[in-house]
């Protein structure tokens, strides 16, 4: 099946696609086109334009400013992967990034794409939850913040307005280790689940879960020294949670890669898991 008809505009400016947004309220941005695509290709979705936003340079930087990692919005995966501010500053989107998609994908895909579709098995939603990260959002009305943990409200769905564009993601300096591990049936398909786990030295922390709920939740958690004590927080935690189908072995499956994930958190610097050994690969857990 073929997309039903469209407009297509390409703009420069932030401002250029908020006014096209306001004046036509189903349009939809396009920057990467893996999530969008597909979607008009089924007819899932038919927006009378397409507004292009390729071309704003403004949206296309990492930078470290001292107090926060600020990432535009067009900042593709890979480029996420292989940036050196973003290695030194949050070495867990390093590790994440390489575990999204394919290497066509990564190169198109873009961090504000996959935090505005709110897919609940992304990595990058998880993430800016995890993070504590600010999404910046821009529309007719200017500029706001909205802290990661109160920008999505379920599967597919978010505060983002239809006439709001992501402009960038703010992420403050780590003060803690942060770990992260995800499963999927391949290797660059949607994890069955993943985490990010927080551990603050002290015996506390935070983890936080994707493709187990309706979106990414930051949980508190206790983080004993024992493995079977670590398996009953990590039960615990999921208690508080909305489980997708297949409960059980969803649970079963969360409980496994919190502790991968944990235990990714222990190590130091640039010393990660092998990259099998993070996402779990194609081996039984």
């Amino acid at each position: 099946m073929k997309p039903a008809a469209f407009e297509y505009r390409r703009v420069t400016t932030v401002t250029e696609a908020v006014k096209l947004l306001r004046d036509a309220p189903d349009a939809k941005v396009i920057a990467g086109g893996q999530s969008l695509v597909p979607l008009m290709n089924f007819r899932l979705t038919r927006p009378s334009l397409l507004v292009d936003v390729n071309g704003i340079k403004a949206l296309q930087h990492v930078v470290w400013d001292g107090t926060f990692l600020r990432i535009g919005s067009l900042v593709r995966h890979q480029q996420i992967a292989d940036n050196v501010e973003i290695q030194k500053h949050c070495p867990v989107l390093t590790v994440a990034a390489k575990h999204i998609g394919h290497w066509a994908i990564r190169n198109r895909g873009t961090m504000g794409g996959s935090l505005a579709h709110a897919d609940p098995a992304s990595e990058w939603p998880a993430a800016a939850v995890a993070l504590n990260a600010e999404i910046e959002v821009e529309g007719p009305q200017g500029v706001r913040m909205v802290p990661a943990s109160e920008f999505y409200l379920g599967y597919y769905s978010t505060v983002l307005q239809p006439d709001e564009l992501i402009v960038q993601i703010r992420i403050p300096s780590l003060k803690f280790r942060l770990g992260f591990a995800e499963m999927a049936r391949r290797r660059g398909d949607f994890a069955l689940a993943g985490a990010y786990v927080e551990d603050d030295g002290n015996g506390q922390g935070f983890v936080t879960w994707f493709g187990v709920a309706d979106k990414p939740v930051r949980v508190p958690t206790v983080l004993p020294g024992n493995l079977e004590a670590r398996r009953e927080a990590w039960q615990q935690a999921l208690g508080t949670l909305p489980i997708v189908d297949d409960k059980r072995s969803r649970i079963h499956l969360a409980v496994q890669i919190a502790e991968r994930a944990w235990q990714h958190s222990q190590l130091e610097g640039a010393k990660y898991l092998s990259e099998e050994a993070i996402a779990g690969g194609d081996q039984p857990l």
